[in-house]
Parts: structure tokens; C-alpha cells; sequence
């Protein structure tokens, strides 16, 4: 222990009480996928090009984009908005309601679909 050193703390133990704050933090999760992230988009720079998007899977996205936005799963979706060739700027969410044929009521506390 660190006691037992007059006071240093080893490298393990360090890691672990460095991995426990920023678990606690929730810090350590977005880190992974923050590195995910940006390992996927330098891989996918020099991928293939993608299909063309159709329309009703521009529709899906769009939902798709939404629930990971209204979750806060902000890197999930930057490399879903990559991998799918998803245009960045949202859909009008009326245009998106009027394609989907939804009536939906406006609830003041959700933004998601």
C-alpha cells in the first residue's frame, strides 16, 4: 500500500483510483467512445464510397438521429452521421412528421418522436 512506501502510491494503484473517479465521473465511457469515434472517421476517410442514401432510409436515420440526440449519445451519433452518409443539419421534424403520416402531440417536456 501506499503507507508502506513512506507515502508513494504505485502505478497500479494510481490507474485504479484513476479509473474509479473518472467511472465516477462518467467521464471514462464518453472517453472510450470519444476514441472509438475518431478511429472509426480517420478508418472511414479512406473507405469506400457509400450507396446513395435512399429516401426511406433518410427517413429511418432521421429517427434514428433523434433518439440518439435526445439520449445524449452524442458520439454514437457522430459516427452513426459518418457511417451512414446522413446528411449533418436535421430534418424539418414537420417535414418528418408529414412523411411518416404521424399525428403527434406536442408534449412540452420530450423533443423526440
Amino acid at each position: 500500500s501506499a503507507s508502506t512506501r513512506g507515502g508513494m502510491a504505485s502505478s497500479a494503484e494510481l490507474k485504479s483510483v484513476l479509473r474509479e473517479t473518472l467511472e465516477g465521473r462518467g467521464v471514462l465511457d464518453q472517453l472510450k467512445a470519444r476514441v472509438r469515434a475518431e478511429v472509426f472517421n480517420a478508418l472511414d476517410d479512406q473507405g469506400e464510397p457509400k450507396p446513395a442514401l435512399s429516401h426511406e432510409n433518410l427517413l429511418i436515420n432521421e429517427l434514428i438521429r433523434e433518439y440518439l440526440e435526445f439520449n445524449k449519445y452524442n458520439y454514437t451519433c457522430s459516427v452513426f452521421l459518418t457511417e451512414t452518409g446522413q446528411p449533418r443539419e436535421a430534418l424539418d421534424r414537420k417535414f418528418l412528421e408529414q412523411e411518416l403520416k404521424l399525428h403527434v402531440a406536442h408534449d412540452r417536456n420530450s423533443s423526440s418522436v
